[in-house]
């Protein structure tokens, strides 16, 4: 018994209906996810083209079939717009006007009466844009390996339906049909595109799900301000791991930051936190954590290190920021900072020791003056 192609079809509809309303809905309680938008929007130019598609079934003409094709192939263009947003976050307007060059080769047989070359161009191109789709997702792959790579290996079945349908209507090799397409692999493709669009659905929601998950940890870990890790985040990678003879833990502290707020207000010392978090993270090996731990402190971990080597880097980004001029919206100004550092031991000293090591020696450097480096008692490595 062959299967009800305009069922099959309006199936195919609901189905892009319910995905877009459901990416829809998703973009509106992550707002910074615009590739979400974006999808959904290709996916009503999609429902556009089943519906037009579905007229043209009944009632065959050249408007209908060029608004059907225009529609499904300016869907999929969108579509990998969305894609390429997703991986990059840039805008998708790009590969989206790239997807739409397509349109120049394949409406002009459809407008001229040649509607079998017009839907063999048609599926070509769909096909070419779903592996696009696919392969950009395949270079996000690292997001997310398993999820990724399922909606890449889906967008790549529903693109070789597709392509199968070209090679179809080639074998066929009427330039002339007068009707829509019917054969076997019209009915595969839209089986194939059923399930797919699930699948899609299904993976995508979990995709963007992880994402937000991440985000919320990454901002919870973070320092709005400066960008830089916050206490919590230093304390979850270092807290419970003791600190070895050639680990370092250097603190920081703005001198007389208060006078600052007091003078210039309080978006100047704002701007002045911002600049030595750059300089500090300026300074930073691959090895090294930096993190604001409130106020006007700051820490830095060195790994792999020694007392020369983090005494030097330390006077490095003392120096550099004391000669650092920070335009402020109520006028140029200076800082200086303070800096006191210790090291674990052979045997292995908790985190919070060694910290509270840095801390007095940077109370010395007070003591001392200010606007110098000042090492601990901890300081050598054993």
């Amino acid at each position: 018994m062959s299967l009800d192609y305009t069922s099959l079809l309006l199936a195919v509809g609901f189905s892009a209906a319910c995905l877009s309303l459901t990416l829809f809905g998703m973009w509106l309680t992550a707002r910074t996810e615009r590739f979400l938008l974006t999808w959904a929007i290709s996916l009503v130019f999609v429902v556009g083209d089943i519906f037009v598609y579905d007229a043209y079934i009944d009632m065959p003409g050249r408007l209908l079939g060029i608004a059907a094709l225009a529609f499904l192939l300016i869907g999929f263009s969108v579509m990998l717009g969305a894609a390429y947003q997703f991986r990059t976050g840039g805008s998708p307007l790009r590969h989206t006007m790239f997807g739409c060059c397509s349109l120049a080769v394949a409406l002009p047989p459809m407008a001229l009466g040649y509607d079998g070359l017009g839907f063999m161009f048609e599926n070509l191109f769909a096909a070419l844009l779903l592996f696009a789709t696919a392969f950009e997702y395949w270079r996000g792959r690292d997001e997310a390996p398993a999820l990724t790579i399922g909606i890449t290996a889906l967008y790549s079945a529903t693109a070789a339906s597709f392509a199968l349908c070209a090679m179809v209507l080639a074998w066929d090799g009427k330039l002339v049909l007068g009707h829509a397409p019917s054969n076997w692999a019209e009915e595969l493709s839209l089986v194939v595109v059923i399930a797919s669009m699930t699948g899609i659905g299904a993976l995508s929601l979990a995709l963007n799900q992880g994402r937000l998950a991440r985000h919320h940890r990454r901002n919870a870990l973070t320092d709005p301000l400066t960008g830089l890790l916050n206490r919590r985040a230093l304390f979850d990678m270092h807290g419970n791991v003791p600190v070895g003879a050639f680990t370092a833990v250097v603190v920081f502290d703005l001198d007389n930051f208060k006078a600052i707020n007091d003078e210039f207000g309080h978006a100047a010392g704002d701007e002045v936190l911002k600049v030595f978090a750059s300089e500090l993270a300026g300074n930073l090996r691959q090895t090294d954590v930096a993190a604001r731990m409130g106020g006007e402190e700051f820490a830095l971990v060195l790994k792999r290190t020694l007392p020369e080597t983090v005494e030097a880097a330390a006077e490095r980004i003392r120096t550099a920021f004391a000669t650092r001029l920070i335009e402020t919206e109520t006028g140029s100004l200076t800082c200086t900072v303070s800096a006191g550092f210790a090291f674990g031991s052979k045997e292995g000293l908790s985190f919070d020791k060694v910290l509270s090591a840095a801390d007095k020696a940077l109370y010395d450097a007070k003591r001392g003056g200010r606007n110098r480096v000042t090492a601990s008692p901890l300081r050598r490595a054993s």
